[in-house]
This record gives structure tokens, C-alpha cells and sequence, in this order.
């Protein structure tokens, strides 16, 4: 059976601009419309229907509906709604978080501002300064490049202030990672080429990078990375450590190190469960199971050297179903501890690599058994991290 391509979909910042040249057209005409079409970055055009038309003596506004295609995005289905209207701009030069267009050939400018449901910055690092409306730059040119257009069409000289807003946009924002980047208050609107693609191992790899960066700009020089959800329950209920000081890398081990060791960070917590972690002990640097699950095989290489006179071990490691499993065969062989003691320092080195010169310390553990292994400086590392007041965060000055 052919595998049947993924259907890409519209990204917010597209559905805004095309909510935004709609409303202006339709304040300059007068005239209800039932859809817009606009033009994309890279030449393509996205033609998109309208809801919620309201046309008024100095106003106009209208919404375009999220169609993220095939991708699993929150904001599928959600309105994104755009406003246009005469201004002389005086509130606008007076206010804050409103981004401007100059106008050009004797034209007053074009103004931008965030209603209901759109985030506002509060860290530096992203493609918004602090203090801003999460409007990026690609979608703001668009906003203004499809308001511009219906000016010029009719051949009107005078400012304009756009407004665009989500009402579900704060209720959406609790399910993506805005709070952990510092955009508080809802959405972002976001797109690069205005096309949404069905979500990529690269579009995951640019948060974990983006989170990372966020997190040095702030000044962090040592950061938690966890796996996912087990690590971030181990490192919170077990390690009593702060969410803030850490990222969630998936399975992307090795980009997660690289992209701390280049971010400046001196001093890494790898906290993570041994059956991700045993696969790392063999040098896999991306832990999906669509990667293969060498995970007996691997630990059974860590194993040989303590098992010599310990008859049918091999056998039992190599055909255990879970780590859990394995992990219980060797503690009834009495070698658990040395075994997990040869698994981290294999982990420690190919993290290190990885991290291109960072000290990265690990911790893995298992349900069923707790802590397994801990490298040699991770309580060091945990007791920092734990410090009162510090919040685990060791900032240069």
C-alpha cells in the first residue's frame, strides 16, 4: 500500500496576514469578502475563506481559522483575528509594545499591536525583544506587507493600526513551552515560510536548541537535561530540583549536548531512566527506538567483565524484555553495583564527546529499583542546583 503524504497546513503568522490585508480591503471598500488571498514568503500564495466579518464607519475586522494540515499543532481549528482602522497615531507613539512601519512617499505609518491571547515577551533570546507582543519578524513584514498592499490599492496616504488576537490563545498557551521561553499571556505567532509542515525531527531539535539558548542568555552556566517525562518526575520528586533549570531533550541526545556545550554551559545534569540512558552507553546518540534497541546487547558488553564464573548470566541478560528486568538479574547475581558503576562511565564519556568539553555528570535510575548508577560528580552537581535561594542557577557577574 503507497504511504500517503502528510498534509502541510497555514501557520499563524499566514492566517493573521491574510485576517490583516482582508480587514484593511474590506475598510477601504466597504464590501464583505469571503476569503483573501495573499502571498507567501518564497512565492507561494495561500487563499484562505473568512469568518466573523464586521465592517464599520473606521473599522474593519475579521478572523481566519488555523489549518495546521497534518501536523499536531494546539492551535489547529483556532480563530486568529485581525482589525484595521483609522488612526492619527497619537495613542500609538504614546503607548508601549506597539511595533511600527515607516511610511514611505509622503504615507503616515503603519502600526502593530497584540489583543486578547497573545503573548508578550519577557526574556531576551527570542526573535522578539522583551516588552513585545510575540509577533515574529516573518509574520510582522507579512501583517504589514498584505496591509500595505490594500493601501497602496486604495491609494490611501494616512496611518492605519492593526490589531490581531486569539481569544483562545491564553487556554491554548498553557499546552506548548511559551512560559519556559518567557512569553507570557498567550500564543505566539509565529512562521518563517508561512506553511506549516507536519512536525519534523528538526522543528523538535529548534525548540530544545531554542530553549537552551534562552536559558544562556539568562546567564546559565550549568543546565538539567532530562529525556522526558520520567526524568522530569525523577529529578523533581526524587532530587527535589527545580523544572526551570532543566530542558527536555526527547531522544536527541547528542544535539541536546552539543547545543549546551556551544551555548556556553560549563556544567551539565544528565538525569535520565536507564532504559534510555543503557542505549548511550553504547554510543547511540539518538535514543528512538526506530534507531534500533541494542539496550541487552549493550549492557551485556558492560556486564562481561563482572560475570566470568556467573554461569547462564549471558543468556539471561540478552533475553531479558525490559531494563527493570535485567537490572533485577544482575542484583541477584551481586553485581549491580559494579555493573552500573562500568554503564555510567561509558554514559559520562559519550556525553562528554558530545558536549564538546562540557563536564557533564549523569544520574539514571529505574522505577522499580530507584537510583542505579550516579557519576562521580553529579552530587556535587545536584547540591548546586538544590542550594537555597540560588534557585540552581550560577550566573556570571
Amino acid at each position: 500500500m503507497e504511504k500517503q503524504e502528510l498534509r502541510c497546513g497555514y501557520t499563524t503568522g499566514t492566517c493573521a496576514a491574510v485576517a490583516a490585508k482582508a480587514a484593511a480591503v474590506m475598510l477601504f471598500t466597504g464590501r464583505e469578502l469571503q476569503h483573501m488571498n495573499l502571498m507567501m514568503p518564497k512565492g507561494r500564495s495561500a487563499d484562505l475563506p473568512l469568518f466573523h466579518v464586521d465592517i464599520k464607519r473606521s473599522e474593519a475586522s475579521c478572523a481566519v481559522k488555523k489549518d495546521a494540515g497534518d501536523d499536531p499543532d494546539v492551535t489547529h481549528q483556532a480563530m486568529v483575528f485581525a482589525s484595521v482602522q483609522y488612526t492619527d497615531g497619537k495613542k500609538e507613539r504614546q503607548a508601549q509594545g506597539i511595533y511600527q512601519l515607516k511610511g514611505q512617499e509622503g504615507k503616515g505609518p503603519l502600526y502593530l499591536k497584540a489583543g486578547e491571547g497573545i503573548g508578550w515577551v519577557t526574556k531576551p533570546g527570542l526573535s522578539c525583544p522583551p516588552g513585545m507582543p510575540a509577533i515574529n519578524p516573518v509574520p510582522r513584514d507579512m501583517i504589514f506587507g498584505g496591509v500595505e498592499e490594500a493601501r497602496r490599492e486604495a491609494g490611501f496616504q494616512g496611518s492605519l493600526t492593526i490589531t490581531i488576537w486569539m481569544p483562545e490563545g491564553k487556554s491554548l498557551a498553557e499546552k506548548t513551552f511559551n512560559s519556559r521561553l518567557g512569553i507570557q499571556g498567550g500564543l505566539s505567532i509565529l512562521g518563517t515560510t508561512g506553511i506549516v509542515k507536519p512536525m519534523s525531527e528538526d522543528a523538535l531539535i529548534a525548540t530544545i536548541q531554542l530553549e537552551l539558548h534562552i536559558k544562556a542568555v539568562a546567564g546559565m552556566k550549568q543546565v538539567i537535561l532530562v529525556p522526558g517525562n520520567y526524568g522530569e518526575a525523577f529529578i523533581r520528586e526524587t532530587l527535589g530540583l527545580s523544572l526551570k533549570d532543566g530542558v527536555t531533550c526527547s531522544n536527541f541526545i547528542r544535539e541536546a549536548l552539543k547545543t549546551a556545550g556551544k551555548e556556553g554551559f560549563r556544567r551539565i545534569l544528565f538525569a535520565g531512566h536507564i532504559g534510555k540512558l543503557i542505549k548511550v552507553a553504547g554510543g547511540v546518540p539518538n535514543t528512538h527506538s526506530q534507531y534500533g534497541d541494542r539496550r541487552m546487547e549493550i549492557l551485556w558488553d558492560c556486564t562481561a567483565p563482572f560475570s566470568v564464573e556467573k554461569e547462564g548470566i549471558k543468556h539471561k541478560i540478552l533475553t531479558a524484555n525490559t531494563m527493570e528486568e535485567a537490572a533485577g538479574i544482575l542484583k541477584d547475581h551481586g553485581i549491580l553495583e559494579p555493573v552500573m558503576g562500568e554503564v555510567m562511565n561509558r554514559i559520562q564519556k559519550h556525553m562528554t564527546l558530545w558536549s564538546e568539553g562540557a563536564e557533564v555528570e549523569v544520574v539514571t535510575f529505574s522505577a522499580m529499583y530507584g537510583i542505579l548508577g550516579m557519576s562521580r560528580g553529579a552530587m556535587e552537581l545536584i547540591r548546586l542546583f538544590s542550594r537555597p535561594g540560588a534557585e540552581g542557577i550560577e550566573q556570571e557577574v
